[in-house]
């Protein structure tokens, strides 16, 4: 297939295609009219290059592991499986923190929601303020069930 086919099947523009070749992402062959030229496993070449820098990767890292995909040898294979685990070590780091973050996030807005639905009772605001502990960099919410989520102080 042809550039543009590549292109219209993947999603990415011929220019970005073109970049992935000069970076070593990517590799073409050739029309006897100097066509670039790529076959149906290039389709799942380009998605998977996409998802490395969408999950935050460097071209240069995924680089370095693609000619051991392309041209398997045993020195290849050594580099490119150095750099994997490395960049497995980080996206799993990553998702730790996200997780994290995201079930700082959910108990936040579950303090929120009771807020919210107690709102028309009494007193709410004051219970909510005596259930606030501020610190010089955390305000620690404490939810009616004892949980506490601290937020980072903007000032």
């Amino acid at each position: 297939m042809r550039i543009g086919e590549l292109s219209a099947r993947t999603g990415v523009s011929r220019r970005l295609l073109r970049y992935y070749e000069e970076q070593g992402l990517l590799a073409s062959t050739r029309s006897p009219s100097g066509q670039r030229c790529y076959d149906e496993e290039h389709v799942q070449r380009v998605g998977m290059i996409r998802t490395f820098l969408a999950a935050g990767m460097p071209s240069r890292t995924i680089a370095r592991m693609v000619p051991c995909m392309a041209e398997p040898n045993a020195d290849r294979a050594r580099l490119a499986l150095a750099a994997m685990d490395r960049e497995r070590a980080r996206l799993s780091a990553a998702i730790d923190d996200l997780a994290a973050a995201r079930a700082m996030l959910d108990h936040l807005i579950e303090v929120n929601r009771a807020f919210l639905a107690n709102a028309g009772e009494g007193g709410q605001e004051a219970e909510v303020a005596s259930r606030t502990r501020r610190t010089p960099e955390f305000t620690t919410r404490v939810s009616p069930h004892g949980h506490g989520a601290g937020v980072r102080d903007a000032g």
